[in-house]
């Protein structure tokens, strides 16, 4: 895979930090306080989009890391809310880097696959950015396998290449294991994960009955995780922990690092003592035996061809 790199050549950290909250549910004290926690902990990169928070969370991270410019490394995703045609990738990055009040960003996404724009339009785009210099790595957010591989002969074409892709991955959303990490192993595509703690369910908050948070006021989530072996896995996640003296979520989070086709998941709070958990993943070492166990609990998907006796 490709080992990315800061500006001034420090590998890239073992996670990565989120900013979907900033200038949201977290605000400019907390988030600056998360920042802060992070870089103590150690973690060097950090993720946004051109569309959270209306761009709060992208003029934030910029206000926050603009005295170590250097020293981290910033993606951002390019805007969908519109086609991604290179007119729309352009205009979103300089906003973008207009917020952050950047040179350059280390990393550009398409946060999605657009159906309705060609691939060669969009890659333009990335690859222009990466020949002035502008962007040093080019990744794609939440495509599908064949996606993927279309993209990736894309950007060949035009003498450049994917360095990332991040999809979601869980214990309890376990889909890239079928095809999308087999192939970004086959065409040297770092993985860099969301939502390990599985949009909040795998810290055992949704446990009681009196639960509130996104995934029971937010239709997308709960059609997302509205699973009930998903919760099973949740309820049994903290039982485990405890037995390791240590959090659900730390487990959670260590379980996606664990595997050796992820480069950093994306860890993400609204606050200091929420990250707290995430951010002792860095430190907790997972034996085989309780990755083994973890896994155990959840469901396996099928291989891409279902051919169930292969699984």
């Amino acid at each position: 895979m490709i080992h990315m790199n800061t500006a001034n050549g420090a590998p890239a950290s073992k996670l990565c930090f989120g900013t979907m909250q900033f200038g949201g549910k977290a605000d400019l004290v907390a988030s600056q306080s998360m920042y802060e926690d992070c870089r103590t902990a150690g973690i060097n990169f950090f993720d946004t989009a051109y569309v959270y928070t209306g761009g709060q969370s992208e003029t934030m991270l910029g206000r926050f890391a603009r005295a170590e410019r250097e020293d981290v490394l910033i993606a951002t995703k390019a805007a969908y809310d519109k086609p991604a045609t290179k007119a729309n990738i352009l205009q979103s990055f300089e906003e973008s880097r207009a917020r952050m009040k950047l040179d350059m960003i280390d990393l550009l996404y398409l946060h999605r696959f657009d159906p309705s724009t060609s691939l060669q339009d969009s890659f333009e785009a990335l690859a222009e950015l990466r020949e002035d210099g502008l962007i040093r790595y080019i990744g794609i957010s939440n495509f599908a396998a064949w996606q993927v591989m279309k993209a990736a002969q894309v950007a060949r074409n035009l003498g450049t290449n994917i360095d990332v892709l991040q999809p979601m991955y869980s214990l309890v959303k376990r889909q890239v294991e079928v095809e999308l990490l087999p192939a970004c192993q086959d065409q040297s595509i770092s993985v860099v994960p969301y939502s390990p703690l599985g949009g909040g369910l795998l810290t055992g908050k949704y446990a009681t009955d009196d639960a509130s948070g996104r995934l029971i006021d937010d239709t997308r989530y709960n059609a997302r995780y509205n699973v009930p072996w998903m919760h099973e896995t949740a309820r049994a996640l903290p039982q485990i922990a405890a037995q390791h003296e240590t959090d659900a979520a730390t487990l959670a989070v260590a379980w996606v690092m664990k595997n050796k086709a992820v480069a950093a998941p994306i860890i993400s709070a609204r606050s200091s003592e929420q990250l707290a958990p995430s951010l002792a993943a860095l430190d907790f070492e997972m034996s085989d035996a309780l990755y083994d166990q973890l896994t155990a609990l959840t469901q396996t998907p099928a291989p891409a061809t279902d051919r169930l006796e292969e699984a």
